[in-house]
């Protein structure tokens, strides 16, 4: 990933150096396992752990002549090591290194995402809060409904953020695995016992079954998880976008001293961090795709993953932290306008009242076809005549006779859309 968009506690981890450090850490631990049976002396472990050293440089060297970079790694390392390096690589095949140091790595990135995904849930929350009653239109087909509360709006994303959280977690377990299982799975060179206790130290799951490689299902669930959450941060930066708009204004992402809208046009604040969101998505479930080709591998392995995940498994953590981590100071510093959501409200000449009306109207016992069909041309002419809807009510003979100056002022209160605000948030903890 572009240095532009890599934080650097997850970066590190998908480094060159960071990689050969996780090859090594298996190839180290699958030596302890080894002694551990007897098989390899406890004293060439030890030396093999103090003298042992990655030599990035060297390793690209080796692999110019390989064309195969687990063993020009193993090759370097080798070049590193007394009587030792005999044990090397010892019973093991490439994809046991490759495919368990990944899932170690993937479990070190799981820990940063899900910090990344508690702090903006927490933000989310926090500004829920603050915003509960901070009326502000409701809109369907970007056309004013009914009253809501930026509050609701916040709410609805930190419980869809809540299941993203619960995805994340079943889907993060699915590739914190490892396999030490020789070339076809079958442990014919290498006892279960080393690929228990590597995975162990590693903090990892040995597969129940494999074949020279971890079967990629695994990561393709956790791809479209990681895409779904990217997915729901562009839902919600399109949101911000819709209502930064000019002649909207009821939000606006911060603007920075000394930050420029325009190159052309000094007037311009525009909404470029959620604009950001909206096209790292459209990356995110590129990889998505790209990690469900991987699933159909030839027989036991073939390594057409290889090239793919080499790029789309960082690629995909980096921008996912990077997102996170914007869009949470996005909507930590995000500027809420609450008399612009009022005047919004005005706009429409109450019009948005109208199902109050004409529920009203089939209290006084009107058929719901009599009620719509009375009230609905009366909005049409408050829609072309931009008039007061209420004024065109109270001037038709037979709603008049039927809804009193109080019945009709109870209509048009905005108060009785928030009635249970309260309610909604208790189901959601957020009273607490």
């Amino acid at each position: 990933m572009i240095e532009r968009y890599t934080r650097p506690e997850m970066g590190a981890i998908w480094t060159e150096e960071g990689k050969f450090s996780s090859w090594l850490e298996v190839e180290i631990l699958a030596c302890e396992a080894w002694a551990e049976l007897g098989v390899i002396p406890r004293e060439d472990v030890a030396a093999l752990r103090a003298n042992a050293r990655i030599d990035v440089a060297r390793i690209a060297e080796i692999e110019r002549e390989t064309r195969h970079d687990v063993v020009a790694f193993t090759r370097a390392l080798s070049e590193t090591l007394g009587p030792e390096r005999k044990w090397v690589h010892y019973g093991l095949t490439s994809t046991d290194v490759v495919d368990t140091a990944q899932g170690y790595r993937l479990k070190q990135a799981n820990r940063i995402l899900r910090q990344d995904l508690k702090e903006l849930i927490q933000v989310l929350k926090e500004r829920a809060r603050e915003h509960k009653m901070t009326v502000m239109m409701g809109r369907t087909h970007g056309v004013h409904a009914e009253p809501i509360t930026f509050g609701l709006k916040l709410a609805l994303w930190y419980a869809e953020m809540l299941r993203n959280l619960e995805r994340f977690e079943a889907a993060a377990e699915q590739v914190e695995y490892g396999k030490i299982s020789g070339a076809v799975g079958t442990y014919a060179n290498i006892p279960p016992f080393v690929e228990s206790y590597v995975c162990e130290k590693l903090g990892l799951k040995p597969a129940p079954i494999s074949t020279q490689t971890l079967q990629r299902d695994r990561h393709a669930h956790y791809m479209a998880t990681l895409a779904l959450i990217a997915t729901s941060l562009e839902k919600f930066a399109v949101e911000i976008r819709g209502l930064q708009k000019s002649e909207i204004r009821e939000v606006e992402e911060r603007f920075h001293p000394g930050q420029k809208g325009s190159s052309a046009m000094p007037h311009k604040r525009n909404p470029v961090g959620a604009e950001n969101i909206t096209g790292l998505s459209r990356l995110m479930r590129g990889y998505m795709l790209a990690a469900y080709e991987n699933v159909p591998l030839w027989h036991e392995r073939d390594i057409s993953h290889s090239s793919v995940e080499r790029v789309a498994l960082a690629d995909a953590t980096i921008l996912l932290d990077y997102m996170l981590h914007r869009f949470t100071n996005l909507i930590r510093e995000l500027t809420v306008f609450p008399e612009n959501m009022r005047r919004n409200m005005e706009r429409t000449f109450g019009l948005i009242y109208s199902q109050r009306v004409m529920l009203a109207l089939i209290e006084k016992g009107l058929s719901r076809e009599e009620a719509y069909d009375l009230v609905q041309p009366r909005a049409m002419q408050a829609w072309e005549e931009q008039r007061p809807f209420r004024e065109i009510l109270e001037a038709d003979p037979r709603i008049a006779g039927l809804l009193s100056r109080e019945e009709l002022d109870d209509c048009f209160d905005y108060r009785h859309h928030l009635r249970h605000v309260d309610t909604i948030f208790q189901r959601l903890g957020l009273n607490d």
